[in-house]
């Protein structure tokens, strides 16, 4: 059992005829904004409805299900009771790791964790305080069971929503409640449907695509074709003779043609002649870029992380091992391009919009209907994808800009081309390492050598007990538009470390499971799931001929994560046949979730691995399509096994730490397959295979 912690207050009011529970942090960032107000988790209507407000963006991750799971098992509702809206923008639905409304950082669950189960024993404790006043019986004779109280001697049922019909505003008033033990869980830990399934299966969800409003208007922009280029002119006549196209708009992104539907604007924008000034990055290439990364990462000079003296222990050493390690610009490539739809009028804004950042979603139209916040409405749709991408507000800015110029409601929808051209990309990396190893063959110093854009420096983890450590980091931004990419640097870093220790590991003629183990503390959780992943994968036993087993692992988000691989290479081509993923995530809420969460992180980690790439010539993106920027098809996708290690401790992340082992797994399965060591993502062999290493 446990009790919330110092500074939750709970929140109990009769409005309409139901009852709303919530809590409310009077320490939380932008808690006192608005004095006494409640934005309430859990609303009971006198139908018997039980409403679970969702305060998180549904992306395909399962948050709905999620969050409705922590009330219900509190709250005593069957999870089919339950039905869910997304919440407004309001400082208590705020992030309390960031300090903003916004979903991000596999933090969901390990936020609500708390206060939504307190949310549901609240609304449970005042519904059984309610029935024993009905029945002017002790609350001790009281319980909650399936939606209803019931008073244990006569067996006596009176059902949620009918309490709340009989007493009406007359709310009892809860000073304390006491959280569920994980031994009378019932939903908790168990798997669960999905409650968004059924209506996306019926095509009845809302995306931010499927917006409309009467007199809605469709706007596509047309964008600059080189990064940091703008409008220098620009002749509209013949896109204004599209029919259907009614204005044609230069807004700070390019130049907008607004039209009543789609294909008209798309028509009307391909019909413009644009003459674009070149920008400052007109004669970027992809060469150069490389070259200036590889550059900061020897002038490196930035403290990440210390212990030791790594450079005395450099000198001293009597072997010294280096490597360098690439990764590439990547794509979100978002099944659902980027899209908004704005309303600006009688001085008021409302947004319809996928957004990971509700709270920064509101600002940035603020500041382009140029209204107060408090005058701007964010209605949270369902998002086609997010993994970082909908964290940005241009898409939001662009639809309010000409929402106000228009004086009508507008949706702004991006192409493929669009999406894939004016992404923020996740940042690439080049890190130097260099260990200086004993005569045991194990690592006594470890220098790591990173540069990239600022978001590189997150998500850096070296868990191995190695006594002399520097990693040092020199941010260089050639001018390629970043952001948070599924993993945010942890995706990078493994690649690097992961890679690397399997290198120490076959330079030292060691198992590289063992060499790993060896580094690692007895009990530690690192080296728990590498050998549950070991296990489950059969290592150790031969692999089918031709190819060979990877193994790598990563702490990140709270959550730690191995991964075992087998892959081949034929004729240059890469090939993973199967990945056994190991988790621990502390407690769980829905494993069907998390396995799932998993699965689509292998799926994302492998492909990032085996094709995806952004490049660069004369300052322009390469990529456009799925033609041209591969993801993995459902045909080359390998089997996937998760194992979920049973837990008490707290939640930690599930969304992105599955991705980070992914590529280092599989470079390291190729090594055992072929002998050759890829340390440049995508994996590209060299020529045809060579003899085998080891196929573990």
């Amino acid at each position: 059992m446990g009790r919330v912690r110092d500074g939750w207050s709970t929140l109990v009011r009769a409005i309409g005829g139901a009852w709303l529970f919530g809590v409310r942090a009077g320490d939380e960032p932008g808690g006192g904004e608005t004095p006494g107000a409640l934005n309430p988790w859990v609303r009971i209507d006198p139908d018997d409805t039980v409403t679970v407000i969702i305060d998180r963006s549904e992306m395909g991750q399962g948050v709905v299900t999620g969050l409705a799971m922590l009330v219900a098992e509190e709250l005593e509702v069957d999870l089919d009771r339950v039905r869910t809206e997304f919440a407004p923008v309001a400082a208590v639905y705020n992030n309390r790791l960031f300090g903003e409304q916004m979903t991000g950082g596999s933090t969901s669950i390990r936020t609500a964790w708390e206060p939504l189960r307190h949310a549901g024993a609240t609304a449970r404790e005042t519904l059984v305080q309610a029935a024993a006043r009905v029945w002017d019986v002790p609350r001790t004779q009281c319980r909650a069971a399936r939606g209803s109280v019931v008073h244990e001697p006569t067996g006596r049922r009176l059902r949620y929503g009918e309490l709340v019909r009989r007493l009406g505003g007359d709310v009892p008033v809860v000073d304390e409640v006491t959280l569920k033990p994980p031994e009378a869980f019932r939903l908790l830990g168990h798997p669960a449907r999905r409650l968004e399934i059924p209506e996306m299966v019926a095509g009845r969800t809302c995306y931010g695509a499927d917006v409309c409003i009467p007199d809605m208007q469709v706007a596509v922009v047309a964008r600059p074709p080189a990064i940091g280029a703008r409008p220098g002119g620009f002749e509209e006549q013949a896109a204004r003779a599209v029919p259907g196209v009614s204005a044609v708009v230069q807004i700070e992104a390019g130049v907008a043609v607004i039209a009543d539907h789609f294909w008209a604007a798309v028509q009307g924008r391909d019909a413009l002649r644009v003459q674009w000034d070149a920008g400052p990055y007109a004669g970027l290439e992809q060469a150069e870029i490389e070259t200036r990364l590889e550059r900061a990462a020897d002038a490196a000079n930035r403290t990440l992380q210390a212990w030791g003296n790594a450079g005395r222990a450099l000198g001293r050493a009597g072997q010294v091992h280096e490597a360098a390690y690439r990764t590439a610009y990547l794509a979100h490539a978002t099944l659902e391009p980027m899209n908004c739809t704005a309303w600006v009028r009688e001085g008021r804004c409302d947004v319809w919009v996928g957004s990971q950042a509700q709270q920064g979603a509101r600002d940035a139209a603020a500041r382009a209907a140029g209204l107060p916040s408090a005058r701007v409405n964010v209605h949270t749709t369902y998002l086609g994808g997010g993994f970082g991408r909908r964290l940005e507000q241009d898409f939001v800015t662009e639809a309010v800009a000409l929402s106000r110029h228009t004086a009508s409601p507008v949706q702004v929808m991006w192409t493929r081309q669009d999406d894939m051209q004016h992404d923020r990309y996740r940042p690439a990396l080049c890190a130097r390492l260099r260990a200086g190893i004993d005569a045991d063959g194990l690592p006594v110093a470890w220098e790591q050598r990173i540069a990239g854009p600022g978001l590189v420096f997150n998500g850096i983890d070296l868990p191995y007990a190695i006594p002399n450590v520097q990693v040092l980091g020199r941010e260089e931004d050639p001018g390629v538009p970043t952001g948070s990419w599924r993993s945010v640097g942890a995706g990078q870093h493994a690649f690097a470390i992961e890679g690397f220790i399997d290198e120490l590991a076959h330079r030292a003629g060691r198992d590289p499971l063992t060499f790993r183990r060896d580094l690692l503390p007895k009990g530690s959780r690192q080296r728990a799931m590498l050998e549950l992943a070991a296990e489950k994968a059969g290592w150790g036993h031969p692999c089918p001929s031709g190819r060979g087993r990877g193994i790598a692992a990563y702490h990140s988000f709270g959550t730690w994560v191995a991964q075992v691989t087998e892959a081949s290479v034929d004729n240059g081509a890469i090939r993973a046949h199967r990945v056994v993923c190991a988790v621990d995530c502390g407690q769980t809420v829905n494993p069907d979730a998390v396995a799932a969460q998993m699965e689509g992180a292998v799926t994302m980690g492998l492909s990032a691995a085996l094709g995806e790439a952004i490049t660069v010539h004369q300052g322009r993106i390469q990529q456009s399509t799925f033609e041209d920027y591969p993801i993995l098809t459902m045909a080359e996708m390998p089997v996937v096994e998760v194992h979920i290690l049973p837990s008490r401790e707290e939640p930690g992340g599930v969304g992105e730490p599955g991705v980070p082992p992914a590529a280092p797994a599989l470079a390291n399965a190729l090594f055992a397959a072929t002998g050759q060591r890829l340390r440049s993502l995508p994996l590209r062999p060299r020529g045809t295979p060579t003899s085998p290493a080891n196929g573990h």
